[in-house]
């Protein structure tokens, strides 16, 4: 039997160690995706408990923040609300996600858990009913004293080399601009373009959000189209100076519906007037904004992220009271491949179509993916057309297994640039770690079932790549 999760966990075999521990272990991380607050790394937030950083909660101004695999996870062991996200008293809180971990097995919870208790707290037993007021106070006691386990201390002691946020298009980006200026802070922490309120005219609060967008801009009003692509277009010109990399958009699905300016035109008029809409009006708009976008972010150097066919707030009750991104979310099934590739096909005619990654929620779409971005590669870089690494309630061992044994079946594996965290935990960067070590068990059973030569340059060209380097070139870093 194997002792738990020690340093060789999930390497299988000799050439998987090897490839793990002597060529991506002590890589840099970019961490491309996220949804850290820049505040509180310019800030060096220091927390208080173990369950503030794992589990947050709500805020003072009323809304939720935290980690909401981790509220799931609770909700699944039938723990009362005011544990999951409440006031209760933090180590009883700490104590009920603890009952629930422990039934998690095969959840990858597990193993992030226990990774960041390894690597930021040096404690190496299981976290269990038993051991939680153990751990609990170890590690609480750390948070508040061991002046490496600061917002900025925790992203130092991951090598973290970059953060890519995530920012609303009317973002002051103050926070950016004050670690820009900051010599001390080492990790490059970058704006990205997320102009989901903007594209989404169908949802609750767009007239407004539009408003917001105008006075951004110095105008009272947005009348027209052609106001919010000017718009928008000088705010992604405003993050690009501010170091932006990447924008980022989560979509239902990807729609693709041809229109001309003075349809996409009437179709905001009245989304403005709070007129009810078609779903042609609505994808038309989408359409138009981004295929304006797309052209925008090729000019600008920004890489476009299209995340899509996630089913959000399923439970009304929880929505309405804490509103999106709280554990209420699922994997939906949606046929948009056509769209994708009529997206990419119009913006490559227009030789305007820039780096992007494809992610999809549903892992039935691997393969798709993957034969998609075959198709608009091109000679400006290597891999141009990315498939994303396992998204969200992919992000497993079994997961990452497939998103990687497809891309490898069907695209190019050692042009991937990897994993990122997708979290808004600054404990969350394991999760890197999980990801290489799963990335070295697979190459490394390839090579020692001889299915690829045991050529040590080349697997370390690979390794490292796909761990950090490729990242690094793709974003420019």
């Amino acid at each position: 039997m194997k002792e738990f999760m020690n340093q060789d966990f999930l390497l299988e075999t000799e050439t998987a160690r090897h490839l793990y521990h002597d060529y991506a272990a002590g890589l840099p991380l970019a961490d491309y995706h996220c949804h850290l607050n820049p505040r509180e790394i310019w800030e060096d937030r220091r927390f208080d408990n173990l369950t503030e950083v794992w589990l947050g909660g709500q805020n003072p101004d009323g809304s939720f923040a935290g980690d909401h695999y981790k509220w799931r996870l609770m909700r699944s062991n039938g723990v009362e609300e005011r544990y999951v996200t409440g006031n209760a008293d933090p180590f009883q809180r700490f104590e009920k996600f603890a009952e629930a971990l422990e039934l998690a097995i095969g959840n990858p919870m597990y193993h992030w858990c226990h990774l960041e208790l390894q690597q930021f707290f040096g404690v190496q037993e299981p976290l269990t009913t038993e051991s939680a007021r153990r751990i609990w106070d170890h590690c609480s006691r750390m948070l508040r004293e061991d002046p490496d386990l600061t917002a900025r201390g925790l992203i130092r002691k991951a090598n973290v080399a970059f953060i890519g946020t995530t920012d609303d298009p009317i973002d002051s980006l103050e926070w950016h601009e004050k670690l820009a200026a900051d010599p001390t802070m080492t990790t490059v922490v970058a704006p990205s373009f997320r102009p989901d309120r903007a594209v989404n005219l169908h949802k609750p609060g767009f007239a407004a959000y539009m408003a917001q967008l105008a006075a951004c801009v110095g105008k009272d009003r947005l009348e027209t189209i052609q106001d919010v692509l000017d718009a928008l277009d000088a705010r992604a010109e405003f993050f690009r100076a501010h170091g932006c990399r990447a924008s980022d958009h989560g979509l239902d699905y990807v729609p693709f519906t041809a229109c001309t300016l003075e349809e996409a035109d009437e179709a905001y008029r009245k989304a403005l007037r709070g007129e009810p809409l078609t779903t042609a009006e609505i994808d038309g708009y989408q359409t138009t904004l981004l295929l304006h976008l797309g052209k925008a972010y090729h000019r600008l150097g920004v890489v476009m992220q299209l995340h899509y066919s996630c089913m959000r707030n399923n439970n009304q009750r929880i929505f309405r009271l804490q509103g999106p991104d709280t554990g209420v979310d699922a994997i939906a099934q949606n046929t948009c491949g056509g769209n994708i590739a009529r997206l990419l096909s119009e913006l490559d005619e227009a030789g305007q179509c820039p780096k992007t990654v494809l992610y999809s929620l549903n892992p039935a779409d691997n393969a798709q993916l993957d034969t998609l971005a075959g198709c608009f590669q091109d000679s400006s870089i290597p891999g141009k057309i990315q498939h994303g690494s396992a998204w969200w309630f992919n992000d497993h061992k079994s997961g990452m297994e497939e998103q990687l044994r497809s891309l490898a079946n069907l695209g190019l594996l050692g042009n991937f640039i990897g994993m990122l965290t997708d979290s808004r935990s600054f404990l969350s960067y394991p999760r890197h770690d999980y990801f290489r070590r799963i990335l070295c068990n697979l190459i490394g059973g390839w090579v020692e079932a001889g299915e690829y030569p045991n050529h040590d340059a080349a697997l370390k060209r690979i390794v490292e790549g796909v761990s950090f380097y490729n990242a690094k070139r793709y974003f420019e870093l």
